[in-house]
């Protein structure tokens, strides 16, 4: 059986034994992770997700993709020119099962590269920073209030 998951924005047609290769998830190799935002199973199609199914897969390694180069160059005189690469960081798995219902969530974690999952962890620190009182006033304004005085 076949199911279509949603991660990293993108989405994979899947079945057991398949190997991926994913945006980079919070996860060392060896790890099992679970997929939980299935879009479809078989000939269910979720509305927007199927309830209760999973895929899960375990890590094979993290690796970098192909190095992709953009080259820019403005024309004629006293133009600029840049070079930058990239290689994307990619996590390679293996595709362990295809659960309709009942996914076992003991020993195994769940998928955080999700855009949501890594919002929810930074808005912590940043509800810290809202809390802390304000920077004292820059030497230039503390001088020129004294003045005033």
């Amino acid at each position: 059986m076949f199911a279509v998951l949603k991660t990293g924005g993108k989405q994979y047609k899947v079945q057991a034994g398949d190997v991926l290769r994913v945006e980079k998830l919070d996860a060392a190799a060896g790890d099992k992770i679970q997929f939980n935002e299935i879009l479809m199973l078989g000939t269910t199609v979720g509305a927007p997700l199927v309830a209760g199914a999973a895929v899960q897969a375990e890590v094979i390694e993290q690796i970098k993709g192909p190095k992709t180069i953009s080259y820019h160059k403005r024309r004629r005189k006293h133009s600029s020119q840049r070079t930058r690469g990239h290689r994307q960081q990619l996590t390679l798995l293996r595709v362990t099962d295809v659960l309709e219902s009942g996914a076992d969530k003991t020993g195994v974690k769940e998928a955080t590269g999700t855009a949501a999952a890594r919002l929810a962890a930074h808005e912590a620190p940043g509800a810290a920073k809202a809390a802390e009182p304000a920077a004292e006033k820059p030497k230039r304004a503390r001088k020129a209030a004294e003045a005033k005085e």
